[in-house]
């Protein structure tokens, strides 16, 4: 059972909660720019689903069936503690090749891009995971564990790692010891020298005890979070693809065909030498970081408030319907591109850009409508579609005006 979808209100709970108290403890860790990214990411990564059908799950269907062992009791105690513990063994090792590997990095980067660190950020995840990510779950099902047991324990798992990522929380002594904790699970998210690739349990931090790859954090080192390449963008779409393109034009521009092959399975950093030379990339100084924040209107901010919520609900929707493939996709699209609409207003793009794709993303949303109309579905199933519609005309007509500015951190 995936565990996730009902932990979802707890979640949204959670941030509520977390942002207030920042607010009357005078350190909010919150921007709503850097938030709405992050809770966009994540909800694209949910809908992502309906596009790829579940590519691993076939594949451990095929291993269950052809090249397991005999498949452990799902009723009995001891399948769920073994599954505990080597599910987050494999999540180890998935995760530091995640930091390792260029390949996987390129999937994982997503995760890491925010230059914030509240809860939102652990709902900032990718849409690419699943090319490559099952790889690292194969022995689970090759033991013999059900399928369902995987998928609870990976769940829970999952949700575990939520509460971690929050600046308010300060060490916890001997737990720290035995279990991935805000405090190392803040180092793990640092740009540091000291702290960069380091701290990848997902439920026991013992893997990185033992394998060499914990470090504490530490007060004469605080930490900034981020990635050294920083990003500059609330764009989705570079966020979920940048390191792909790099690598591609890496790859292209190489001039030995064993650089070019390389570029794909190298260590994460690793370029060739004559593509570094003639291309180098600029890297962030961390004695003269500044978060990526551009200003924005408050009626702005709350525009994109309002298509983040909308965009949750339809996915919600979705995942509570029944529907046929291309419908999913369909519905995918629509999340995506009001996603790139949403950042274009983050970054304060240009009137004629808003515009240009404000009337693609509506005409294409009004020819949907008019689709499933010609198809049957009644008016009053596509009412909650056409109030969106309707309260999305209303707030463009007020930001054709021009806004005052501001910055995105929330006051204090």
């Amino acid at each position: 059972m995936n565990l996730v979808v009902y932990a979802i209100p707890f979640f949204i709970l959670a941030i509520v909660l977390e942002f207030f108290y920042g607010w009357v403890k005078e350190r909010n860790t919150y921007r709503l720019n850097d938030s709405i990214s992050s809770l966009f990411l994540g909800i694209l990564s949910q809908a992502m689903r309906f596009v790829t059908l579940g590519v691993g799950g076939a594949i451990y269907y095929l291993i269950t069936e052809h090249f397991s062992t005999p498949l452990m009791d799902p009723h009995h105690w001891a399948t769920w503690v073994v599954a505990m513990i080597l599910y987050d063994f494999c999540y180890y090792w998935l995760h530091r090749m995640g930091h390792e590997r260029t390949i996987l990095w390129a999937a994982h980067v997503a995760h890491h891009q925010s230059e914030d660190y509240n809860l939102t950020t652990a709902l900032r995840q990718t849409s690419t995971g699943f090319l490559f990510g099952w790889v690292f779950f194969v022995p689970m099902y090759m033991l013999g564990i059900p399928a369902e047991v995987v998928i609870t324990v990976g769940s829970i798992n999952l949700i575990y790692q939520f509460w971690v990522h929050t600046e308010h929380i300060p060490k916890l002594g001997w737990f720290e010891w035995i279990f991935v904790s805000p405090s190392n699970h803040r180092v793990h998210h640092a740009q540091n020298d000291l702290y960069m690739d380091r701290n990848y349990g997902g439920l026991f931090i013992i893997w990185d005890r033992v394998f060499g790859t914990f470090q504490e954090e530490r007060k004469d080192d605080p930490v900034v979070f981020g990635i050294r390449g920083a990003l500059n963008s609330w764009n989705p779409v570079k966020a979920l693809t940048h390191v792909y393109i790099d690598m591609a034009k890496d790859s292209w521009s190489a001039a030995r065909w064993r650089d070019k092959m390389r570029v794909w399975v190298a260590h994460t950093g690793w370029r060739p030498a004559d593509v570094a030379l003639q291309y180098p990339r600029q890297k962030t100084d961390l004695r003269d970081f500044k978060r990526y924040d551009p200003k924005i209107s408050w009626l702005v901010s709350m525009y994109c408030l309002f298509q983040l919520v909308s965009v949750g609900l339809l996915l919600g929707a979705m995942q509570s319907a029944e529907l046929a493939y291309w419908h999913g996709v369909a519905g995918w699209v629509v999340v995506l591109a009001t996603a790139i609409t949403t950042a274009l207003w983050l970054e304060g793009g240009a009137a004629s850009d808003l515009n240009r794709w404000e009337l693609l993303r509506l005409g294409a949303l009004s020819l949907l409508v008019l689709l499933f109309w010609s198809r049957g579905v009644s008016v009053s199933a596509l009412a909650p579609t056409l109030m969106y519609a309707g309260m999305n005309a209303l707030f463009l007509l007020f930001l054709l005006r021009p806004q005052p500015l501001h910055n995105s951190k929330v006051a204090r």
